[in-house]
Order: C-alpha cells, then sequence, then structure tokens
C-alpha cells in the first residue's frame, strides 16, 4: 500500500524502476516531485571510470562496495572504500556544486552519490571513515532523543558520515542506519513536515535499502500527518527505495536474520542546516 498526494510520484521504488543507462538508481527532485534532494547508484566494472557534473547541487560519493578515487579539476581523493555496507563505515569525498567529476574505481563496484540543491559552492573535502560518528539508539546510549527507544527490538546504529553536527554540508544531511535482524528503527515515528525552532526541521528524505542475505526483505512505514498525505506500508527489499516528503516516518523492521541497511538523504527549505524530530504522542507507551 502506498499513497500519496494528487500531486506527488508513487511514493515506493522497486528496485529497477528508476534505472537508466549510467545508474541502477537514478531519483532526482522531479522524479520524488520536491525541491531539493537526489539520489543516485552508479555500478562500475573493473577499471570503470563515470563522469557527471554536479550542476546545482551538492554531492557525497559513498562507496557500497569497493573503492574509487574521485577528481575534481585538480583534486583527487582516494576512498578506500569497504567490502559491503554491512562491513562498517567507509571513507567519502564531498564534491561541490558547478564541478566536473571523474569517478574511477580499478577493481570496480558500487557508489551511491548522494545529493542535494544548495547554494553556497563549499570546498571539495575527503571525509575519513575513523572520524565518522557511529551511535547505537534504542539501548538508552544514543544521544538525545533517540535515547528515549529503548524498547526491547528498538536496537540500531547510526553512521552520521553527513550529519548536521559531524560533516559540514550547505542543505544535505545524510547518515546510514543499520537494523538488526528482527528489529526496529524509527520508532516512534517522527514527521519532518514543519520548520518549528527547537521542535521540527522540514526534510525530504530518500530511503534507499539494502539486506543482508539473500531473500531477506524488510517492512518501511509512513504514517500520514495531514489529510491526503503520505501513507506507505511496503515490503523492502535490496536495491528498493521510498520517498519521504512528508507523514510521520516509521517503522523500518527488518526481517529476523537478515540485518537491514538503510541510507537517508534528506534536504530542506530551512535557513538552519538541521535534523530536528518530534515523536508521534500517540506511539511513545513503552519507551523511556
Amino acid at each position: 500500500m502506498t499513497t500519496a498526494g494528487p500531486h506527488v510520484p508513487e511514493l515506493y521504488v522497486p528496485r529497477g524502476s528508476a534505472a537508466n543507462a549510467q545508474y541502477v538508481v537514478d531519483i532526482d527532485p522531479e522524479r520524488a516531485g520536491w525541491t531539493r534532494g537526489s539520489l543516485r547508484v552508479v555500478e562500475l566494472g573493473p577499471d570503470g571510470t563515470h563522469h557527471f557534473t554536479t550542476g546545482d547541487s551538492e554531492w557525497i560519493v559513498l562507496p557500497l562496495g569497493g573503492g574509487c578515487t574521485v577528481r575534481i579539476a585538480d583534486e583527487e581523493f582516494q576512498l578506500l572504500g569497504r567490502e559491503s555496507v554491512f562491513a562498517g563505515v567507509t571513507d567519502f569525498a564531498y564534491v561541490p556544486r558547478d564541478a566536473q567529476v571523474k569517478i574511477a574505481s580499478g577493481a570496480g563496484g558500487r557508489f551511491a552519490l548522494a545529493g542535494a540543491k544548495c547554494e553556497r559552492r563549499l570546498p571539495a573535502r575527503y571525509g575519513p571513515a575513523p572520524e565518522v560518528p557511529v551511535d547505537r539508539h534504542g539501548d538508552g546510549t544514543g544521544p538525545p532523543p533517540h535515547a528515549l527507544s529503548t524498547a526491547r527490538g528498538g536496537t540500531r546504529t547510526v553512521r552520521g558520515f553527513a550529519a548536521a553536527d559531524a560533516f559540514v554540508c550547505d542543505t544535505l544531511l545524510a547518515v546510514e542506519v543499520i537494523t538488526p535482524g528482527g528489529s526496529w528503527s524509527s520508532c516512534p515515528p517522527y514527521p519532518y513536515d514543519e520548520q518549528r525552532a527547537g521542535g521540527e526541521a522540514e526534510l525530504e528524505e530518500i530511503y534507499y535499502f539494502e539486506i543482508d542475505g539473500p531473500n531477506g526483505f524488510g517492512q518501511q512505514r509512513v504514517f500520514p500527518s495531514r489529510e491526503g498525505g503520505a501513507d506507505v506500508l511496503t515490503e523492502v527489499r535490496s536495491g528498493d527505495a521510498v520517498l519521504v516528503p512528508d507523514g510521520r516516518h516509521g517503522s523500518s523492521v527488518a526481517q529476523p536474520g537478515h540485518d537491514m541497511y538503510c541510507l537517508n538523504v534528506m534536504a530542506g527549505p530551512g535557513e538552519a542546516r538541521e535534523w530536528r524530530i518530534c515523536f508521534h504522542p500517540e506511539h511513545t507507551e513503552g519507551y523511556r
């Protein structure tokens, strides 16, 4: 089940449905029906290369599997990458708007391009893996407000490689979440519908999923927060995505025995680049 307002595209994006000659996933603002956020996934064979122009967006090149070099003008960054998204954090490269970029991989691999339309042209930079903050949420040890989520089955690991307080971008926010098999994420659910000081931040968000092991799957729910708003309940498998233009995010549920990876790409119109949430008041029982 996926429903949205009359002018919003289908919110569940199954694997292959957003593919083209260059990318196995290509979701831009026009495809998503919103203003800023984008996600692309490119697959390169041995000695493969990919060229792209950043245009009016800033981008992060994030290895999903394998390593690569990223060249922008006379700067080059060597990304060691990782075997898979379940192997741990990875290094990454930030590339600014209005730039020509070349990605090259000797052994081949899969690389996510997380992007957002922006105004400022920031310098290209390397993001070292050891500097990526890793927080375990749902066991009371993570930073607030996620420390509230201490109900059984609510644990997950958040890799905040491009969180607001971890890495400087103009508008782009991006994190990775690992939900252990049999556990829940984004619980209690929360919205990004309004820009409210000290409360919410208005954000568009893309959820991109991978599942550990063959035939694994998860479930993704988005509650409507207004009449005719986003309403999603769908099974998700590796390579699927879910668009969240509004509504209450959650929950994300991983099949027992199959850990679930999610790349969350966010951007919004607010002057401040921030990730603020407000839990659904009817779903907080059992949490502290």
